[in-house]
Parts: structure tokens; sequence; C-alpha cells
């Protein structure tokens, strides 16, 4: 055979077996890629007293953490026992804090003002970044204006009120002033924001884009896109918020609703090489550690260890020794984890879990346990409060709580929590 048709050969078998190959391979059948679950889309308009159960419950939540916020809880155990009512604001004004030195019981702080303020936004512009960025600047506009006016320039005491208005609202409109001018401006002024800490920003608002949504995913979309100021998986950690505040109004089962958020991952975190998702590992973790605490038995009476729980035990604690013998157990797992600032996004959402596990839909459990853990304990207790009082619904909140927050608010704020919820149930129409 000549070296032509030695080639001529070799080609002719290798055309052969491509063909082979081929046929092989058409026939074959792959394992198909699992079905996305379909959306649970909520037909049904929320209700007045559910979203007044929200808002009042959120309010009670901030009011009650707001005369300990950044505590840690040796503090409050001297100072107040265990807390589980309302106590009056006794500290100094601040641009997040309460907008007045020594505010009586039921007043709040910057988040329960974000709920208005987003409010006003809703009724105002089409929920997307770029009017939420307008809307924002458009508040910090008008709180220079405030300043300005002839008034406060007689005054000198009179100026503090329109310059807390603007140190609120000052490091939120650099940002949102960025992103209106571009990517590179919007990157150097988000890394700066709160000291380019991974702070819960977000988180302040992200449960009122709930209400605006027709099913959880979009809830955290929402809230995403809206988060122009977090950091890194802070932005995930928003997203579930909302998500957990759109599911808080339809499902009542604390584990259920809790279990709910790992099936939402719209900007797929879980596929991250190396870390993968750390708000849902943190979830787990958190859920796991609450229900190993509920399943250890009470220490013998006699033992060190029953002694050591009795000298732990707080004053004015209202529940039995068996409940504090897991919130005290949880508790030390929160000590584990604690991040170095309060308001550190993953801090804050460790924190709610807990409260929310703990709690198992008892309204004054949950909040108690946000408020009591200290730390950044008005915005976690703020969120549970809201989570819980959606759950609740405003009928079923405790009377003198919610009795008080309501009147605090519309008297000595100027917030009225029930035209808040009217205006939104018309917002919802």
């Amino acid at each position: 055979m000549s070296l032509l048709q030695h080639k001529n050969f070799i080609f002719s078998i290798g055309i052969l077996l491509l063909l082979s190959c081929k046929e092989t391979n058409e026939s074959q059948q792959l394992i198909p890629e699992p079905t996305a679950v379909e959306k649970e889309i909520s037909t049904s308009p929320l209700s007045y007293d559910q979203i007044l159960g929200a808002l009042v419950g959120s309010a009670i939540g901030d009011a009650m953490g707001a005369s300990t916020e950044m505590w840690n809880r040796e503090d409050i155990y001297k100072t107040y026992g265990y807390i589980s009512t309302l106590t009056p604001a006794i500290r100094v004004q601040s641009p997040e804090g309460t907008w007045d030195h020594n505010l009586p019981a039921g007043s709040s702080t910057d988040d329960t003002r974000w709920k208005l303020l987003m409010l006003n936004y809703f009724e105002n512009f089409q929920p997307n970044p770029v009017n939420f960025s307008t809307f924002i600047n458009g508040y910090y506009e008008k709180s220079l204006d405030l300043l300005k006016q002839k008034s406060y320039s007689s005054s000198i005491d009179a100026i503090e009120h329109p310059i807390e208005q603007i140190d609120w609202i000052k490091e939120w409109a650099r940002v949102s002033r960025a992103y209106l001018k571009g990517p590179e401006e919007y990157m150097l002024a988000k890394d700066r924001f709160y000291g380019g800490e991974m702070s819960c920003a977000g988180m302040l608002y992200s449960s009122t884009l709930a209400m605006i949504s027709n099913d959880a995913e979009e809830a955290y979309i929402k809230a995403y896109q809206h988060a122009l100021f977090d950091q890194g998986y802070a932005k995930d950690i928003s997203g579930l918020v909302s998500s957990l505040s759109f599911n808080s109004f339809r499902i009542q089962s604390s584990d259920s609703l809790l279990n709910s958020l790992y099936r939402i991952d719209p900007m797929r975190f879980q596929d991250s090489r190396l870390v993968g998702r750390i708000a849902q590992d943190i979830l787990l973790n958190t859920q796991n550690n609450a229900r190993d605490a509920k399943l250890q038995n009470l220490p013998l009476t006699k033992s060190s260890a029953y002694q050591s729980l009795i000298n732990s035990f707080p004053k004015n604690y209202p529940h039995e020794i068996k409940d504090w013998h897991i919130q005290h157990q949880m508790y030390s797992f929160l000590d584990k984890n604690q991040r170095a600032i309060a308001f550190h996004a993953a801090e804050i959402w460790q924190i709610l879990i807990a409260s929310l596990a703990f709690a198992d839909g008892d309204f004054n459990k949950g909040v108690e346990f946000a408020v009591n853990y200290g730390r950044d304990n008005d915005t976690v207790a703020a969120i549970t409060g809201f989570v819980l009082g959606a759950q609740v619904g405003f009928e079923r909140l405790d009377e003198s709580l919610k009795q008080q927050v309501l009147d605090t608010h519309k008297n000595v704020l100027g917030i009225d929590l029930e035209a808040m919820a009217k205006r939104y149930v018309e917002l919802l129409k």
C-alpha cells in the first residue's frame, strides 16, 4: 500500500468513527435540569388590620429598644431589669435616634421614620433605583430649605431640628446624588457610606417594599434594587428581609416562615465559589441553634449549672424558667457570633432570625428577645415587630403597648400610624 493509499485509508476510518460517535451522541438522553418552581402570586390584598399590625408592631419594637439602643444586656438588666414594657427614651438626641432629648415612653427612632419616608416615596414615584435616588436628593434639598427659613435664624436653639433633619439624610443623599451621576462616582460614594462598613442600611426600609410586591421573589428583587447603600452580601440580606416581610402577611408558622427563605435566591448567591451564600448559612445555623436550645432539659435543681442559671435570671422576667434556659443559651450563641460593630447587617440578620425562632409566633416574646439582647436592639426589634405584627394583626397586639405607641407617635412625634396604614391601604388598591 502506497503512502497516499495509507493516508486515504486512515482518513476513511476517521470519518466512519466520527459518524458513529455522532449517531451515538444523538441517541444519548441527558438528564434534564430541574424545573423552576412556579411563583406563588398573591392576589388577595393586604387588610388594614395586617398593615396597621405591621406598622404598629414595628414601632413598638423600635420604641421598646429606643431607651437602650447600643447597650449591652448587662447594663440593660442593671438599669431596667428585663424589659417587657415601654420605657422613657432617656437619651441625647441624635440623627439616627430620637430627635429630641429625653422623650416619653413610646417614642421611636429612624427605623419608624423610614416607614413614613418610604410611604411618601411610593405615593409620588414609580419605585426604581433612579427615582429612589431622586426622591432622597429631593428630601435633602427640602431639609436645606427648612434650615434657610428666617424663623430659625433668630434662635440658636430652634436651629437644632433642621440640623437634625439634614444630618439624618445627608449620608444617604451623598450616595444617591453620586448614583445619578454615574457608576464611578457612585462606587466611590457608596464605599464611604457609614465608613464603608457593611451596615444594615437597606434593612431599615426593605420591609415596606414587601407591601407593594406581588410575590416573595419580587419583594426580594425590589429590595435588592433599592439597596443602593449596602455593601456585599448586605444586599442579599436586605432582599431576604423583604421576602420575609412579604411572607409574614401570609404564613403563620414561624418554622414555615423562616424555611420559605431557602427557596429565594434570584441573584444566585448560592453559586458563589469558595464561600457560598453567607446569609443562608447564618439562617441555617441560627435555626439549628434555636432547635437545639429548645431540646435541652433544665439542669438538675441541686446542680451548679442550675444555680448558675438562677443567678443569670434577670429581674422582672415575665416567662417561665424553661424559657429563660432556652433564651440564655441562644444569647450565648449570638455572643460568639457578634461582629465588630453592632449595626453590621449580618449580626442584625442573625439576631432577627433568633428572635423569630425563639418567639414561635408570640409577638411579645419576639420583640422582648431582640430588645433585651442589646446591641442595635431598636433596629432588630423593629423588623421583628413588623414581621410578627403582620402575622398577628393589629387587633391581637398587646393593648397597652399599641395604645401607648399610637398616642406618643401622634401627639409627640407627629407621626399618625393609623393614618399611615390607611394611606398604605389606599396605595395598594
